[in-house]
């Protein structure tokens, strides 16, 4: 088995599974601006926005991983609960949410089940705090 690049819960990226080929990660600042005579605008910071990542890959169900990889992101998402996000460099990255799943197939085989799956994955920073996770369980 491969090592990981990156854990959400319990499903793991690597490069012999779904492997991501694009990582973008978004951190917004908010600040409030109030206008002044005859000078700048006064700013003050108010606060951050959820930090966003976004995974693009691709998966090849028949080489490792089998068919049932986009599934279990899913079912992930379904349970409704913050997950922990670990790199493969075992850094701690906080509890995330997923927001979307996008699959793309392409080259099929017999029966028509892909060759090549793609994948575009949009994760949200949770920061609800621990009693309302202990709340899910």
């Amino acid at each position: 088995m491969s090592e990981p690049m990156l854990q959400l819960g319990a499903y793991q990226f690597s490069i012999g599974t779904a492997a991501y080929q694009e990582l973008s990660r978004e951190a917004e600042y908010r600040w409030a601006s109030q206008e002044r005579v005859g000078a700048h605008d006064a700013l003050q910071f108010t606060g951050t926005r959820a930090e966003t990542i976004d995974l693009r890959g691709v998966i090849y169900p028949f080489h490792k991983g089998g068919l049932g990889q986009l599934d279990r992101m899913r079912l992930q998402a379904s349970l409704g609960i913050p997950l922990p996000l670990i790199s493969g460099t075992g850094s701690v990255l906080g509890l995330w949410i997923i927001e979307a799943v996008r699959e793309g197939q392409r080259v099929f085989a017999a029966g028509g089940a892909p060759q090549r799956q793609e994948f575009d994955l949009r994760l949200r920073r949770y920061d609800g705090g621990w009693r309302q996770i202990l709340s899910f369980l």
